[in-house]
């Protein structure tokens, strides 16, 4: 397979440069992510018209001019799963992708199943099967075998060709610009939790008090910091059970800090009055300030509802050739029912009724829940059998 192996800055701000006038790019990512705070990007494949690249990041210095290429507006920049690929692009230069087609995304919403692999989707569309023997692969060991190079390249080289057929399904279901919209939802999703602070998704934290999750928010913020500093992940420098058992202590006193077990290894010796100078932190919080723990479940929403509509995503997304996990869970049918049957000030508005997706669910829930719309068997033999009708008069 031939391809352009870039190896330095100034050949990769030479290739950049060249291959800038090209109306489509397609690329795709190897990295490690495993020990380190944020993902190792590895490697770069590129396909640009009839050029194939490799970009190797352990090499070039600096990446960002090709970062930099793929925030321009003006083309289309493919790419198959692509949350790491835009968390790189954001991580380097503080911008979302411009003009992002993810094959994914796309097959999801062209009635292919929704997450389907990249092998999935090229055994599909392109009648090709994709080579399996690196999967495995230490993409930081170098040198790079032959092998793993040609199996890296292998992720683009039908990038373009996957484009054609994706995109023009799309078009025929009018679902370009469903697609394009839920690409910059996912995208503004991935450079939130590159921004936001995740503090609450520590696990065991959600039976906790006010002032405990306070405690909670301070030791994790440390924890980010240090996580950084030793470019370690975060839970390998303290794990989830023992943040959310300091918060519980609510202690700052050292001695009592390292009375908890597991808190009395080696790895914290240095770090006992840094972790309790972040719970002091959370015991001077004005009550003013605490974080509010989330609602409990609202009692207007029937448990039986909920499962129903939730089941009938399923039958929504049949008739609108949609992949159903594109569409909504459970979590989403419970935001809906809250909002519409329990509503409270300040809720926002659920996602079920925005953009294409209150086109398409929340229109029909609205309907449903109205008693205007019915449910019959339309078709045993089918996966989803079921489909909404409207109901009859009287």
């Amino acid at each position: 397979m031939k391809y352009e192996s870039i190896n330095t800055v100034v050949q990769l701000e030479q290739f950049c440069d060249e291959i800038a006038a090209f109306d489509r790019i397609g690329f795709d990512t190897e990295f490690v992510s495993e020990d380190t705070y944020r993902p190792l990007l590895c490697l770069i494949q590129v396909v640009a018209g009839d050029r194939l690249a490799i970009i190797d990041p352990m090499t070039v210095e600096d990446t960002r001019p090709f970062w930099d290429l793929l925030t321009e507006p003006g083309r289309t920049v493919i790419a198959h799963a692509a949350r790491e690929e835009a968390r790189f692009c954001f991580r380097f230069t503080g911008k979302p992708i411009a003009g992002l087609f993810d094959t994914q995304l796309a097959a999801g919403f062209v009635g292919i199943e929704f997450p389907a692999s990249l092998g999935t989707l090229v055994q599909r569309l392109v009648g090709k099967t994709l080579p399996k023997g690196e999967t495995r692969t230490n993409w930081v060991r170098r040198p790079l075998t032959a092998d793993q190079i040609t199996y890296a390249l292998h992720d683009v080289t039908d990038l373009f060709e996957m484009h054609d057929q994706l995109s023009s399904m799309a078009k025929k279901l009018n679902r370009a610009g469903w697609l394009d919209e839920e690409t910059g939802i996912f995208q503004q999703k991935v450079m939130d939790g590159e921004t936001r602070e995740n503090w609450r998704r520590v696990s065991g934290a959600s039976g906790l008090n006010p002032r405990q999750l306070e405690a909670v928010r301070q030791i994790w913020l440390w924890r980010e910091e240090r996580a950084k500093e030793l470019d370690r992940l975060p839970k390998r420098i303290l794990r989830d059970d023992l943040l959310v058992e300091l918060a519980r202590k609510g202690s700052s006193d050292v001695q009592r800090i390292r009375g908890i077990r597991g808190m009395e290894r080696r790895g914290f010796n240095d770090q006992y009055d840094a972790i309790a100078a972040a719970v002091q932190r959370s015991l001077d919080t004005p009550d003013a300030d605490l974080p509010r723990r989330p609602r409990g479940t609202r009692r207007a929403v029937s448990p039986m509802l909920s499962q129903f509509l939730s089941t009938s995503i399923a039958c929504i997304s049949r008739q609108h050739k949609l992949a159903p996990s594109i569409v909504g869970n459970a979590d989403d049918v419970r935001e809906l029912l809250g909002y519409e049957l329990d509503r409270r000030d300040n809720d926002a508005e659920p996602s079920l009724l925005k953009g294409w997706r209150g086109e398409i669910v929340g229109k029909t829930f609205r309907r449903i829940l109205a008693g205007e719309l019915a449910i019959r068997v339309a078709d045993v033999n089918e996966t989803q059998p079921l489909e909404f009708i409207e109901a009859a008069n009287g």
